[in-house]
């Protein structure tokens, strides 16, 4: 599969879905020049979100990080995350007590916009669980890996309760070539030990397109055909745009690297519509 120019292929669509780390920015801040895809979008009337399994901080947050960049933009709106599903699932499942979650403070907006109280699993004293209704797997920071996770494998163990990860990410990226731990797989761990099945919300979850579907200027009267999905990981950004039936661009900025793509594909059996060196306009 050859690698193509972002700018032939965004071109032919009328909105866009990002994903947002090794996409649009990384540990080092925005992907270099990334500001002239916006550029573009705009100068066309292409529609864009970005649609992220980040729950690390609520929608309000994750724009403010963009337009402290410089991508005034990027709003709240253009925001769409996996910690929004989490949020409605409790709303409408988790009626009173405490909602336990591994992350940071930060994190913690999507459970407290509920209405239940928020308990980091940090301040979780295991003598004290009766009111703990649910758990959920917010973010890879916050927390003490072994302490904590210790807490979360004896609370699950002594309560029957819901599960959620909010992030299913395996890795996230940190530099060009390195990736770090995500809380998704933490959150598999966790599940393997425990014998337990976790609600998992955001992408490859057919249920984070359906939302973005809903939540898009117009997607109703656009139409599948004309959104397209970027990403930088297969098993994630492209396998679940392709079960969703819109098209998928993989871009080499994140976590699959240039040398590797077309053996990732052929291993994996994941195959994007198009593979870009980035998602940069040019």
């Amino acid at each position: 599969m050859e690698i193509q120019e972002f700018k032939n292929v965004v071109k032919n669509y009328d909105i866009v879905f990002f994903d947002a780390f090794g996409v649009l920015k990384n540990s080092s801040g925005m992907i270099p020049h990334i500001e002239k895809t916006f550029e573009y979008l705009i100068k066309h009337d292409i529609d864009f979100y970005i649609l992220t399994n980040d729950a690390s901080r609520g929608p309000k947050l994750l724009a403010k990080s963009y337009q402290d960049a410089g991508f005034s933009m990027i709003n709240e709106e253009k925001i769409i995350s996996s910690g929004m599903l989490a949020r409605e699932y409790l709303r409408t499942k988790v009626k009173d007590g405490k909602v336990a979650y591994l992350g940071t403070k930060q994190s913690a907006h999507y459970l407290e916009e509920t209405g239940l109280k928020a308990l980091s699993i940090a301040d979780l004293d295991l003598n004290h669980i009766d009111d703990v209704n649910a758990l959920v797997f917010l973010d890879d920071e916050g927390f003490d890996w072994r302490e904590d996770l210790n807490k979360v494998i004896n609370l699950l163990r002594i309560r029957n309760i819901p599960v959620m990860v909010a992030n299913t990410d395996k890795s996230y990226p940190v530099s060009e070539r390195m990736v770090a731990i995500a809380v998704g797989s933490i959150a598999d761990m966790v599940q393997k030990i425990t014998g337990r099945k976790f609600i998992k919300f955001g992408k490859p979850d057919s249920s984070m397109f359906i939302f973005a579907y809903e939540h898009t200027r117009g997607g109703a009267e656009v139409g599948k055909e004309k959104i397209l999905m970027v990403g930088d990981t297969l098993y994630t950004d492209i396998i679940g745009g392709n079960k969703f039936g819109i098209d998928t661009a993989l871009v080499l900025t994140g976590n699959t690297l240039k040398e590797q793509y077309m053996d990732r594909i052929k291993a994996m059996g994941i195959l994007p519509d198009y593979v870009c060196h980035s998602a940069v306009v040019y």
